[in-house]
């Protein structure tokens, strides 16, 4: 039995927490769907919480934030080196979109707002061959982003990719540190909410567009049982 520590890094605003949950929560249906054996222990640092040593966790889960990992908030530095710590003593530990950008930094890469925009809808990514963490050829899963991650960390692969987001998946060092731009945690209702609140900041075309690609089919469960597997602790 796995406790999977759940760093929250962003709020769900009212109405849409009461009815889609919070980030730590959407991630525990993902993760329980496929181990209902799990626990979870969530640290809000969103929310003012202290961070943990990262010696006394077995695995570790890091969300997404309306932040950017270059914004000038109190807690990045810190939850930077906590990865860097985490990461140093081969702890399993996955970041998902804002959490995917703070460990590519945190670990040596660059991340800027990207000048192609907005991605939000149901993107869909190529799966490096041999990678060993995540199945088959391609992969669809909706993105809710404007920032990137631009230079990957020199230690790292890319095992996912598109043309919007050429590194949209990363496997670290030994290969105990895992992190992914899109939002597997995310079902469609919440997705076509992420494509709402960017109206007047989007354009109506690809909002519009981006609203009916999440009638297709998603492989959410299917990056779902990876990220179960991957934070597993080592024997």
């Amino acid at each position: 039995m796995a406790c999977i520590t759940l760093i929250e890094a962003g709020i769900v605003g009212e109405p849409n927490r009461a009815r889609y949950g919070s980030f730590p929560q959407m991630f525990e249906r993902l993760i329980g769907a496929e181990d209902d054996s799990t626990l979870f222990d969530v640290i809000s640092v969103i929310g003012g919480e202290a961070l943990p040593d990262p010696a006394t966790l077995e695995a570790i889960l890091i969300t997404g934030s309306p932040a950017g990992v270059y914004d000038e908030l109190d807690w990045i530095a810190p939850l930077e080196a906590f990865v860097r710590a985490a990461h140093a003593r081969s702890i399993p530990m996955v970041g998902v979109c804002f959490g995917h950008q703070l460990m590519a930094q945190a670990l040596g890469g660059m991340v800027r707002k990207s000048e192609k925009g907005w991605g939000i809808g149901r993107h869909v990514y190529d799966v490096a061959a041999g990678n060993g963490v995540i199945e088959g050829e391609r992969i669809a899963i909706a993105a809710s982003q404007q920032d990137q991650v631009i230079e990957p960390p020199p230690d790292s692969r890319t095992i996912l990719s598109s043309d919007f987001t050429p590194h949209a998946g990363l496997l670290y060092g030994d290969g105990t540190a895992l992190s992914v731009q899109p939002h597997p945690e995310f079902d469609v209702g919440f997705a076509h909410v992420c494509c709402d609140i960017r109206k007047g900041r989007a354009p109506d075309a690809l909002i519009a567009s981006a609203k009916a690609s999440l009638a297709e089919p998603m492989d959410n469960a299917r990056l779902g049982r990876a990220m179960a597997r991957f934070l597993k602790p080592r024997a």
